[in-house]
């Protein structure tokens, strides 16, 4: 799978749609490539009726389209919806089939707190955000987390507060921020509190919060130089040539994060 795939199959005219990441796929190597790296995110969203039909009708492998179509609805493990996608092209090679079990035995393993943990931050990982923090925050909201690891609630947390963080949303970044390093006392929890508190609040408010966490030296230090990178970051300049491509990409850049 290292290095250059060519095609082996034919090219899709019309794409399938990869809704939990907003991404349009053309064939069946592409595909693949998607589950290999994605195996938190392979649910009914991807694997459904709408694929075996695209695998029937735009690739032109029936066989394939109806071993899938047979596993649909029924109580079958990843590996036997994974199995035959790979092997219809030989897509992995002998040690990546092995790293592939391996991590497929860990997933089966797993509570469905921890899965479904995993696969938000895997939405994180690509940008979805909003689909994020839907994820994040349902897991909250079953409450008992440290039944299944000790800290994952205060770790939910702190990812939460980057979703919104990369959204804007710095109040509700805040708060989550404040809410993992309650639960942790953590050094990454504190320093993103204080980060996000800085950004959002004046330099008195910030120093005696700072001051009132008991923050060290090195973090204060550490947290400054962030600030000071932050405000250092130089703008887009915008003119009347590249306004319009400006424009455009911020926008395509919303929608993929919001899955808009």
């Amino acid at each position: 799978m290292s290095g250059y795939i060519l095609c082996q199959t034919k090219r899709a005219e019309l794409p399938y749609f990869i809704e939990n990441i907003s991404m349009n796929i053309y064939s069946i190597e592409e595909l693949c490539y998607y589950l290999y790296h994605n195996l938190y995110l392979v649910d009914t969203s991807v694997i459904n009726e709408d694929l075996c039909v695209w695998i029937q009708m735009e690739l032109e492998l029936p066989a394939l389209a109806s071993k899938l179509h047979a596993k649909l609805g029924g109580a079958v493990c990843t590996e036997e919806i994974l199995y035959p996608i790979f092997k219809e092209i030989n897509y992995l090679t002998y040690e990546e089939l092995k790293s592939l079990n391996v991590r497929l035995q860990k997933l089966n393993a797993e509570p469905e707190a921890i899965r479904d943990k995993q696969k938000a931050d895997a939405l994180m990982e690509n940008d979805m955000y909003v689909h994020a923090i839907q994820v994040y925050r349902e897991l909250l909201e079953k409450g008992n987390l440290e039944e299944f690891r000790e800290g994952l609630t205060e770790c939910v947390y702190h990812n939460l507060g980057c979703a919104y963080s990369y959204l804007f949303q710095m109040e509700k970044a805040l708060d989550c921020f404040r809410r993992a390093y309650e639960g942790s006392r953590s050094r990454v929890s504190l320093e993103a509190y204080l980060i996000v508190f800085g950004l959002t609040r004046t330099p008195g408010e910030y120093e005696k919060m700072a001051k009132s966490l008991g923050a060290e030296k090195e973090v204060l230090q550490n947290i400054r130089d962030r600030l000071k990178a932050f405000s250092q970051i130089p703008e887009i300049p915008i003119d009347e040539k590249n306004m319009d491509a400006v424009l455009n990409r911020l926008t395509r850049e919303y929608h993929r994060s919001t899955g808009s």
